[in-house]
């Protein structure tokens, strides 16, 4: 961190301005302060962990993968959760599509269980639209 007006390396501490340390230079007398770099994780690295505990990860795996503290881990997946919820609230259901479903076990003559698997389509979701194509070519 050299002096911005002389570029010379010799300075010493001069107090604390706005959290940020004050250097006066022994040169010129020029009192300067240096800024700082942001300690904040960029975007892919929050959609990273994302992914990674929507692959069933812990938030202290995340955060030892990524070098990361499981905290922010922790505060990303909340955030991304409560943007999500508003997301949701946005968006009127319009077509609700059912589809059967069977689990088996080892053959198709043991079946476990069954159910219905629902999915409910967004109004403007492209899949909203192409089944709403689609019934005006059947008709």
């Amino acid at each position: 961190m050299d002096c911005p007006r002389c570029n010379s390396s010799t300075h010493k501490k001069n107090g604390i301005v706005d959290g940020r340390q004050r250097y006066k230079c022994h040169d010129c007398g020029y009192n300067y302060s240096v800024e700082l770099k942001s300690t904040a994780s960029p975007t892919s690295v929050k959609r990273q962990a994302l992914q990674l505990y929507l692959e069933g990860l812990g938030f202290r795996s995340i955060g030892r993968f990524l070098g990361v503290s499981h905290v922010s881990v922790q505060k990303w997946i909340k955030k991304f959760g409560r943007e999500l919820e508003d997301l949701k609230s946005e968006n009127e259901i319009s077509i609700v599509e059912m589809d059967e479903m069977h689990t088996y076990i080892g053959n198709k003559k043991n079946i476990a269980g069954y159910g219905l698997l629902l999915i409910e389509l967004g109004k403007n979701s492209s899949t909203a639209l192409l089944a709403a194509e689609e019934q005006k070519l059947d008709n």
